[in-house]
């Protein structure tokens, strides 16, 4: 499975019983990878899209938000992550999360954010290997589905512990491994180093997904060169863009791109589907987020900021359609649009 470039990122490869169609992967990302979000992305073309991060006893709680979190949508393979820091909460979580049609279930042992490792999950279990095993066990006995895992390289410069983890993870059961190539005290500052995946490439027979800055086709292939992995994962760079996955892995080209950036139906069907997904009130609110993103992707000229912030924060569904068409049709051509993250 090694020795992949970008050229060969269109071609599917396995997770255990499952097969992904592609190798280009829509990464987990808290407030942004909802149902609407990984149903674009999915339909564009990406080769797996991740749910938002479902926290195991919130879920088996009762919690309304995690419920929600766990919905499938319009894919056709399903990628829930979870988190927690108790074996028996993971597996519970695991269990029912499997019987709601989940196909892959990721564990979480990545998270940075203080709320989540405050909490002994995230990466904080990353300080503690023995009971980070406890918790990967127990969710990969409580199903027959392929079980992953998504970390960082450590907890901090001192302890780039993430080869012993996903050595350890794999003779657990574990089916592919994503590795950000930061540590979680450098959260999401600086750049990622992607040739310390390599670490874990040379201790692992799994698929390896790089994961970290990757927002164009030169990204992808110089992290897929340094760190030896057999996919990538896209975050941060597919805000506002989610067929960048689809792009990365070459399944559409340049001139696709241009046209979707440009079209303002994409950023109104979304907008549209979020009101459906949450609720005309709650789905304005959360979809303005969205919006900023797609706009950013625009070259505007300074005149264009008051008609985006009317946008931004209006509540009247037929003015915010009436609107963003005219805020498009102020779009400059000049210059390589954003949507590959090729630099103009």
């Amino acid at each position: 499975m090694h020795e992949i470039s970008s050229q060969s990122l269109g071609t599917p490869f396995s997770i255990g019983s499952l097969e992904a169609r592609n190798r280009a992967i829509l990464a987990p990302m808290s407030g942004v990878t909802d149902v609407p979000f990984r149903n674009l992305a999915w339909q564009f073309g990406a080769g797996l899209v991740v749910s938002e991060m479902v926290a195991s006893q919130a879920l088996m709680e009762g919690e309304a938000e995690m419920q929600l979190k766990l919905m499938q949508g319009e894919t056709s393979q399903h990628v829930v992550q979870l988190a927690g820091r108790e074996a028996e909460w993971m597996a519970l979580a695991a269990k029912m999360t499997e019987d709601n049609g989940a196909d892959i279930i990721d564990i979480n042992m990545g998270c940075p954010a203080k709320r989540v490792t405050t909490g002994y999950s995230g990466s904080a279990l990353m300080r503690d290997l023995d009971h980070a095993l406890t918790l990967i066990e127990a969710t990969v006995n409580a199903v027959k589905i392929p079980v992953t895992l998504k970390t960082r390289l450590g907890w901090d410069d001192n302890s780039l512990n993430a080869p012993e983890l996903a050595q350890r993870a794999e003779n657990a059961g574990i089916q592919m491994i994503t590795i950000h190539g930061r540590t979680r005290c450098q959260f999401y500052k600086g750049q990622a180093d992607w040739q310390k995946v390599k670490a874990v490439r040379d201790v692992i027979d799994l698929p390896l997904v790089v994961n970290g800055d990757i927002k164009t086709k030169a990204d992808a292939d110089v992290a897929l060169s340094k760190s030896g992995a057999d996919a990538v994962m896209i975050g941060r760079g597919a805000y506002g863009v989610p067929w960048l996955p689809a792009y990365i892995s070459g399944g559409m080209s340049e001139n696709e791109c241009t046209s979707y950036q440009t079209d303002p139906e994409i950023a109104l069907s979304h907008h549209d589907a979020m009101l459906s997904f949450y609720g005309e009130a709650s789905g304005i609110r959360q979809a303005r987020k969205h919006l900023g993103w797609y706009f950013d992707r625009l070259t505007l000229p300074k005149s264009a900021s008051l008609l985006k912030r009317k946008i931004m924060t209006s509540f009247d569904v037929s003015e915010i359609h009436a609107l963003v068409p005219v805020l498009y049709a102020m779009h400059s051509d000049a210059g390589t649009l954003a949507s590959t993250g090729e630099a103009a």
